[in-house]
């Protein structure tokens, strides 16, 4: 008992929108965990489908450490994940780590014993993820497909989950340093947010879903943290938008149409925020000739093929400004250099 006392606090937030399917996996995998020292914040926010919440209302509410949260609006990915780290690190009993996770994740039963021990080695890591696999929910097994092993970013400022959609051959099993990790089952660091925390927020809210967790894992690095994979933590994902490979422009295009309308607008706009509030000019002119020609390429794309993308672009500019703000006060607190962050932007001959 006198050992788990010691353990880190770690605080897991769920947000839940309208899939009731995949909480009981979910929230069993975390409280069958061998590590104990958790606390779990369900968010449901605003589900118009009700049963997802009244579900976990009658079968775990006697969890002491669980809160249940009734949101009366839908406040989107980005403000429901800040409104579950602040109540995980801004009240009295401050957690050393915060978990954001999407209800069809799946832990592995050693999952945070694993990856708290490893984040514990180097008080540098902002953020870690373990080793992802797509789960199949149709068919309720597992497989050996890559669903994330951290984020990877393109010269020309496309980033990815690095091998997504690939069969596991052991080519992920190193540990190492990456550009980010995915909004999926992110851990950070308590000090580490609250060092990035920009006006009152820890994701950007402007962004209300879709790429809060790239800008984060950005914003770390340009503050001088490290976003870290960690393989021998291992969950599993259902990932509601499908597991492809998107690592060719050709397959990128081909699997596209599978993606929302809603999910494009929002992915579209937040790329376009995120840049102008994370990039370097020194960064920006190593890369000129990838960055400029994608996004001289970019309003024919949408103009003959996605026209109601320009919509989200009158809406970037409606947020510009805010992001401009944003941007002033990372620019004025960073301690990464121009030299230090070109690493990260690499050529996707290096992904296979």
């Amino acid at each position: 008992m006198k050992q788990e006392e010691k353990q880190p606090i770690v605080s897991i937030t769920i947000i839940h929108y309208n899939t009731p399917q995949y909480l009981k996996t979910c929230l069993d995998s975390i409280f069958n965990q061998t590590y104990k020292n958790i606390e779990v914040y369900f968010i449901d926010n605003n589900s118009p489908d009700k049963s997802g919440l009244n579900f976990v209302i009658r079968e775990y509410k006697d969890r002491k450490n669980l809160k249940i949260i009734p949101n009366k609006e839908n406040l989107g990915y980005a403000k429901a994940a800040n409104q579950g780290i602040k109540l995980a690190i801004e009240h009295e009993n401050k957690a050393d780590y915060v978990v954001i996770t999407n209800p069809d994740i799946i832990y592995t039963k050693s999952y945070f014993e694993k990856i708290v021990s490893r984040i514990e080695k180097d008080e540098n890591i902002a953020a870690i993820t373990g080793k992802v696999y797509k789960y199949d929910f149709d068919n309720k097994k597992k497989t050996n497909i890559i669903d994330t092993v951290g984020l990877f970013a393109y010269k020309n400022r496309r980033i990815i989950d690095r091998g997504q959609g690939l069969e596991d051959k052991g080519q992920f099993d190193e540990e190492k340093e990456v550009f980010g990790v995915s909004g999926a089952c992110p851990l950070y660091r308590r000090e580490a947010l609250k060092d990035v925390k920009i006006l009152g927020e820890y994701f950007d809210e402007d962004f209300f879903m879709y790429k809060e967790d790239v800008d984060l894992s950005w914003r770390f690095l340009l503050y001088g943290w490290n976003n870290f994979y960690f393989p021998k933590a291992v969950a599993y994902h259902g990932r509601g938008t499908g597991v492809f490979k998107r690592f060719t422009n050709k397959e990128v295009l081909s699997h596209r149409g599978k993606l929302s309308k809603f999910q494009k607008k929002y992915s579209f706009k937040n790329q376009r925020l995120m840049q102008a509030k994370n990039e370097l000019w020194g960064t920006f002119f190593a890369d000129f000739g990838t960055i400029m020609l994608r996004k001289i390429l970019m309003p024919f794309y949408i103009t003959f093929r996605e026209p109601y993308l320009w919509k989200s672009y009158l809406d970037y500019v409606k947020q510009l400004p805010s992001a401009l703000k944003k941007r002033r006060i990372i620019m004025k607190n960073r301690r990464a250099s121009a030299k230090e962050m070109k690493k990260w932007f690499k050529k996707p001959k290096i992904l296979r």
